[in-house]
């Protein structure tokens, strides 16, 4: 019968590992995943905290996903107030403030759990100064306390971090075998299983959410911003900023679902918590929509990289290598012929663009500046009829 480890995709051992982890009862109160992206090392991050979460505990029913009980639902939805999810506040990695914030936030009771989960993710960009203030609480965390830190690699992360953890490697996924996973679980062509996880940076979990979201909304918005990056030849300023604006409106349209189930959540449960509490659901809220915002705004910078990286290969004489399947015959048209020197500088330019938003610049500004930057490298200055 499944658990909560089977939605670890393509990552057996750790699967394994885990799940003997939690029904052994050895867990340890630090681990440090480490994993390239999209080797789903934050869902195996949820699949640890609601099998630690559920009240039914490993020897119960299906363990540590009963099934049936609201708190194994709310963790699955990422919706508990005792497992708390953390990303670098800085463009350059962790705040000394930030941590600080967290290991203030550990010594404080749960809110409606007999434990509390942490999951700090680019353990990689916390710097010494930050680690510093991280280490007594990773070295002696509170009895009720479990650390998940996640990174990239092994070397990547300070000494003093990896020492006091333990290490759960993840490894790369093949991208044919990952196409196959998110067809596995969609129902998809392998195809569009690709675009999609194209789409998502890598990530398989995210592949499959953006395949599955409702109303068909990020295919819509797939092929809302292809069409407008194909219309950059002959544009003219004003066509840019509108495209730019209806861009930056699109992707973050689902944050209104978002904020409405928050709200919705936190009405329902506001009186039956203490305002410490319900400060500390706010706080995650806020937490969750900015990483909602950060990962819609990254969707549309990997979108406009693989429309590129697609129009390089056609330029190249190599269309076979095409991902974006369903968009052949128009990349073909466009691209045959194209300067590939030319498409490659403009990939650069979503770079500059990804570097801009995570020094926090507005992204009206950085989406903006990135469609200038690709019809100046493509076509030059455009239209100015």
């Amino acid at each position: 019968m499944a658990d909560s480890f089977e939605n670890i995709l393509g990552q057996p051992k750790v699967r394994e590992f885990l799940r003997a982890s939690v029904v052994s009862e050895r867990v340890t109160q630090a681990y440090l995943f480490v994993g390239p992206a999209g080797s789903n090392k934050t869902l195996a991050a949820y699949a640890l905290a609601q099998a630690l979460m559920c009240p039914k505990g490993p020897k119960g029913p299906r363990g540590g996903m009963c099934g049936d009980c609201n708190r194994c639902d709310r963790v699955m939805r990422r919706k508990h107030p005792d497992v708390r999810y953390f990303a670098p506040a800085g463009a350059s990695g962790y705040l000394v403030e930030q941590v600080r914030e967290i290991v203030a936030d550990t010594a404080m009771a749960p809110i409606q759990a007999d434990r509390k989960i942490y999951i700090l993710d680019r353990v990689d960009q916390l710097g010494a100064s930050a680690a510093n203030a991280f280490l007594k609480t990773l070295e002696e965390p509170a009895d009720d306390v479990v650390l998940i830190l996640l990174a990239r690699t092994r070397e990547a992360v300070l000494p003093t971090i990896v020492s006091r953890c333990q290490v759960v490697p993840f490894r790369h996924i093949p991208a044919s075998e990952a196409a196959g996973i998110v067809s596995q679980n969609t129902g998809v062509r392998a195809e569009a299983a690709r675009a999609a996880i194209e789409a998502c940076g890598g990530s398989i979990t995210g592949a499959v959410a953006f395949l599955q979201a409702p109303d068909n909304e990020r295919l819509a918005f797939r092929t809302r911003l292809f069409e407008s990056l194909a219309r950059l030849d002959c544009a003219d300023d004003w066509d840019v900023i509108e495209m730019a604006r209806g861009i930056v409106e699109a992707s973050k349209a689902p944050l209104d679902a978002v904020r409405a189930s928050q709200e919705a959540e936190l009405a329902e449960n506001a009186d039956f918590l203490a305002k410490s509490a319900i400060r500390q659901i706010e706080a995650r809220n806020k937490r969750q929509l900015s990483a909602k915002t950060t990962e819609y705004l990254r969707q549309t910078t990997s979108l406009v990289r693989s429309w590129l990286r697609d129009g390089l290969m056609v330029a190249a004489g190599a269309p076979d290598l095409v991902i974006n399947c369903d968009i052949a015959e128009t990349l073909t048209a466009r691209f045959s012929g194209a300067d590939a020197a030319r498409l490659s500088r403009a990939v650069a330019k979503v770079d500059d663009c990804e570097q801009a938003l995570a020094y926090n610049v507005s992204p009206e500004t950085c989406i903006d500046a990135l469609l200038f930057d690709v019809r100046e490298v493509l076509h030059g200055s455009g239209s100015t009829d």
